[in-house]
Order: structure tokens, then C-alpha cells, then sequence
């Protein structure tokens, strides 16, 4: 049986694993793509996932446990010893050692870095280290391929096949002068065509875009997203050349940033995945469900406030759903595009006034569009002109009122320094039935005044 991303194959990997097939495991696992490893891993307990990686090739073993998820790493590591973790980060590149460093209790992770035989990946551990993980120092390998700027051609090419065993990857020679600062790059096509009386300095190109190592993760993506790189050269302050970002580990920083307000969005307040325990699965959902009790509390007594205008006109009470639903809606959409401005900020973007002018503009086109077709409804329908002028009034301030707040509240919680995603959530559409009940009945109390 040939392996297969399937539950055929985990039923019968589960059985070899259980009668000690070791032949089995080794001949189907042959070849197979770590991610694909680690992911088919993913279903089976730490002792089981163990027995199976134990019999694949070290190198084999450190990319399978490097493409765990983060979360099943963590608890996978503790069934390893100091060395058979020592080795698995031998056979990684800088910043995969130092994320699994990271997730090793401090004594054990100094065990392990003293334990490590090639003393540059040592030092290279050691500096990134220092930095926090969610800024490109963090982010960066200190893995690439660099020339000084005074070599020869010949010079160059021996020193990019002395490098080149610790690089995975060549996407660019980066080119340095004599206190190691970047000045520029050049390709490989221009290395391989130059004659051998040209230097570096004569076909390297300057036009290096590079990023420091202060940049937070979502800075550094949008560089490479702006500008289409597959890596990235990282600098310091003085310019120094100390690593790159490869766009893999872009990739995952979007997919962790985009997740992460996809839950916020949802009303999530935890990282949680559909397989985590049911008490973290209740702790990460409960929050904001409870506001969103609290709200339909404080509504049901708003409401309370106007019951004299509810007696006397119990038809208005039937347009209730229809005003909270249209501020929901109207909320998280203009919040959703404000998001996506801030996700991808532009160099010409318009100032607050014009953007705010911009959004009440389309609000009010919305809005007359929709209490025109609310008040023809009714009339078709037979019901009596005045409560449709009133359903009409209101429900037009109500998409005005929904689309400020829809595109204030994320710009102000992002100048705060909280996630804006959280104004496309519960919190905004909370907030907006609010405004919308209070809204409604204010304009019928005013016509019935």
C-alpha cells in the first residue's frame, strides 16, 4: 500500500504502528513530502507520531517536526531528549532552530544550544534570539549568500559554493562592502556570463530594497507583497547586512495575521483549532457572546423606555428586525473596507475629513435607496402612510449613523493600538443595534410628539 493523504492510510499506519510494522512505515513514508508527514501526524497521539519519526532519517525528522503546527509541536517536543533535540536543530536553518528553541523551557533550550557542534549556527542562534518574534529580526535567517565588493569573479564564485552548503535556497547574491554593509546585489545569470577579469563592482546592480530589523511582520509583508520578492535582505540600523526573510515564512505570517482576525471577527478571543478541548473552545467563544447578552439586555430595557409609544402603535414593534439587521449590515461593511485600507496603506491615502465626507455620501445614496424601497413596500402592502414615513426616516439616519461608526471605530481602536478587526465583530453590530433601536424610537417619538 503506497501512502495516500487518506483515512485508508491512517487506519492502516495506526495498524502498523501498533504491530511494530517498521517496514511498512519506512517503505511507504519513502520520499513523501515532510508537510504531508507532519500533517497525517497531526491525527495520531505523541507516542504513536514518536515510534513513526524515530525510524525516518534524521534530516527527514527535523523537516517533519519543523512543518507541525505550532501548538501540537510544543506538547510533541516534551517526548524528546536535550540530544534528539540538538539534532533536529542541527539539521535546520537558523530561524526554524530558534522557533523551536523558543518553545523549550529556558534550561533545556541552553542544554541544547551548548550541545550544537557547528559553532556559527551557535552564534547565529544566539543573536536571533534576542529578537522579539513579531518584528523582522525575529523573522529573519541569518542563512544566505553575500560578496564583498572588491572580489574577483572567480573569488566570488568559490565563496558562493562555500556558502551554499548552509542555503537551502539562492534567490540573491547580496553584495557588501569591507564593513559588511549592503550596497547592493547581483543575479546568478550575471556572475555565470561575467569574464574573469571583471570585480563584483562591475555588475552588481544598487537598487536594493532592504528592510531593518525593528519593521514589524506586517511591514515586512507588505514590502515583499508590494514589490513581488521571494526574499528579502535585512539590515540594521547602520546598514549592516545581518539575514533575509524568504517568502515562506511571509506566507505563514499572513496566514497566522489573517486567521487571527478571522476568529476576532467571528467573536473568537482565543487561538483555538475545532479540535481543541471543549473548555478552551468554551473560553474562546463565551466573552463576547456575553456582550452580545448584554446587548439584547439593554435593548429589551431601551425598548422599555418607549413602551407608551409601542401601546399606542404596536405595528412599529414589527420593523425592529429590519432596523437592527440594516446597522449590522451596514456597520461591518464599512468596517470590512476600512480594514482592507489598513491592511494595504497607500502613500497617497485621503485625509480623515475626505474619507469620512466620502463614506457619509455613499451612505446617504444607500440609505435613500432603501427607505424608498421600505416605504413602497409598505404602501404596496397596505400599510398606513405615516408609520412608513417613520419606518422610512429612521431606517435612513440609521444607515447614515451605522456607516460613521462602522468606519470611525476600527481607525480609533488602531490608533490605540488594539486589533481593528474587532470592529467586525459583535462589537460593532452590538453597538449598532443599540443606535439603531435608539435611533427608531427617537423618530417616532418625534412624530407621534
Amino acid at each position: 500500500m503506497q501512502f495516500e493523504l487518506s483515512k485508508e492510510y491512517r487506519e492502516r499506519l495506526q495498524h502498523a504502528v501498533d504491530n511494530h510494522d517498521d517496514a511498512f512505515i519506512v517503505q511507504t513514508l519513502e520520499g513523501v513530502n515532510s508537510a504531508d508527514v507532519s500533517t497525517l501526524l497531526n491525527e495520531f497521539d505523541t507516542d504513536d507520531s514518536k515510534y513513526v519519526i524515530d525510524l525516518l532519517d534524521p534530516e527527514i525528522r527535523a523537516e517533519i517536526i519543523n512543518d507541525l503546527d505550532e501548538d501540537t509541536r510544543e506538547k510533541f517536543l516534551r517526548a524528546f531528549d536535550t540530544p534528539q533535540i540538538t539534532e533536529i536543530v542541527n539539521y535546520l536553518d537558523s530561524d526554524d532552530a530558534v522557533d523551536i528553541l523558543n518553545e523549550l523551557p529556558v534550561k533545556e533550550r541552553e542544554e541544547v544550544i551548548a550541545g550544537l557542534d557547528n559553532q556559527e549556527k551557535e552564534a547565529n542562534i544566539l543573536d536571533l534570539l534576542r529578537y522579539e518574534d513579531d518584528i523582522a529580526g525575529g523573522l529573519m535567517a541569518k542563512e544566505l549568500i553575500k560578496a564583498n565588493v572588491n572580489w574577483s569573479i572567480d573569488r566570488c564564485i568559490e565563496e558562493i559554493r562555500r556558502q551554499a552548503e548552509n542555503v537551502e535556497k539562492i534567490f540573491q547574491i547580496y553584495v557588501v562592502d569591507n564593513e559588511e554593509k549592503l550596497i547592493g546585489k547581483v543575479s546568478l545569470k550575471k556572475l555565470i556570463l561575467a569574464t574573469n577579469e571583471k570585480r563584483v563592482e562591475d555588475i552588481y546592480e544598487t537598487d536594493v530594497i532592504a528592510v531593518e530589523t525593528y519593521m514589524s511582520v506586517e511591514e515586512v509583508a507588505q514590502v515583499m507583497r508590494k514589490y513581488d520578492f521571494e526574499a528579502v535582505p535585512v539590515v540594521n540600523v547602520q546598514g549592516k547586512l545581518l539575514g533575509r526573510i524568504t517568502i515562506d515564512d511571509v506566507v505563514d505570517v499572513i496566514s497566522e495575521i489573517a486567521e487571527e482576525e478571522r476568529q476576532i471577527m467571528s467573536g473568537i478571543s482565543e487561538d483555538v483549532e475545532e479540535d481543541d478541548s471543549v473548555w478552551m473552545l468554551t473560553r474562546a467563544r463565551l466573552p463576547w457572546l456575553i456582550i452580545g447578552v448584554v446587548g439584547g439586555f439593554v435593548s429589551a430595557k431601551f425598548m422599555g423606555v418607549f413602551e407608551a409609544e409601542l401601546i399606542r402603535i404596536t405595528a412599529i414593534a414589527f420593523f425592529i428586525p429590519l432596523i437592527q439587521a440594516t446597522g449590522g449590515n451596514v456597520g461591518i461593511q464599512s468596517s470590512s473596507i476600512v480594514l482592507q485600507t489598513l491592511a494595504n496603506p497607500s502613500a497617497f491615502s485621503e485625509s480623515l475629513v475626505r474619507r469620512l465626507l466620502k463614506v457619509l455620501l455613499v451612505a446617504a445614496l444607500n440609505g435613500l435607496v432603501l427607505a424608498l424601497l421600505v416605504y413602497g413596500f409598505n404602501m404596496i402592502t397596505g400599510g398606513e402612510i405615516s408609520l412608513s414615513i417613520i419606518v422610512s426616516c429612521a431606517l435612513f439616519c440609521v444607515v447614515l449613523v451605522a456607516s460613521f461608526m462602522g468606519t470611525i471605530t476600527p481607525l480609533i481602536l488602531d490608533s490605540f493600538g488594539f486589533n481593528p478587526a474587532l470592529a467586525s465583530g459583535p462589537f460593532i453590530t452590538t453597538i449598532n443595534d443599540l443606535l439603531g433601536l435608539g435611533i427608531y424610537f427617537y423618530t417616532v417619538h418625534l412624530f407621534l410628539s
